[in-house]
């Protein structure tokens, strides 16, 4: 019967998340946090050798980035670690449970950056404070604008940006 109550809070989870349209507000919102996100990392990134100005001018690998960027890990991740395990913000539950949900997702998006199979650049400190930071503002974005869509476009954006613009592609060599 269990299962049946998790599966239903599953598929209410991700009805409510992917039907929410965001707001204008929202998406500035998102503008911003993007714009956080990029003043603090970037200079970090750049201070400990982490990143490097690299811009991929090719413009098919520019397509492949931005479509397989799309689907792993913006959509994936976010439907996993945003969509299935924090409540919706319509979802009643009460605020210290909601706020232990959100660290448990938050802590689980880390470990899976650690988990064995990842690449080795994935478990430099650059690379997880990046994607520590990352993982709280998609969960703020998500909780502001009760839609997945933001987080993933914020998700998406940074990984996009990191691989064409900063580096990225040369950490993951012939792989991508």
């Amino acid at each position: 019967m269990n299962h049946f109550r998790w599966h239903s809070k599953i598929l209410y989870r991700l009805r409510a998340s992917t039907r929410s349209i965001p707001s204008r507000t929202s998406w500035v919102w998102t503008i911003v946090a993007l714009c956080v996100y990029g003043v603090m990392v970037v200079p970090f990134g750049m201070s400990v050798g982490f990143l490097k100005f690299q811009p991929e001018l090719n413009p098919g690998q520019w397509l492949n980035v931005a479509v397989g960027s799309f689907l792993m890990p913006g959509l994936s991740e976010e439907l996993m670690f945003r969509t299935f395990l924090i409540p919706h913000p319509t979802e009643p539950m009460p605020p210290l449970v909601r706020q232990q949900w959100i660290f448990g997702s938050w802590v689980l998006f880390i470990l899976f950056h650690l988990l064995p199979w990842t690449p080795g650049f994935f478990h430099e400190m650059p690379f997880l404070w990046g994607a520590g930071l990352l993982g709280i503002l998609c969960t703020l974005s998500y909780l502001q604008s009760r839609s997945m869509w933001t987080a993933v476009f914020i998700h998406w954006a940074i990984v996009v940006q990191w691989l064409l613009v900063w580096g990225g592609l040369e950490k993951f060599g012939s792989s991508w």
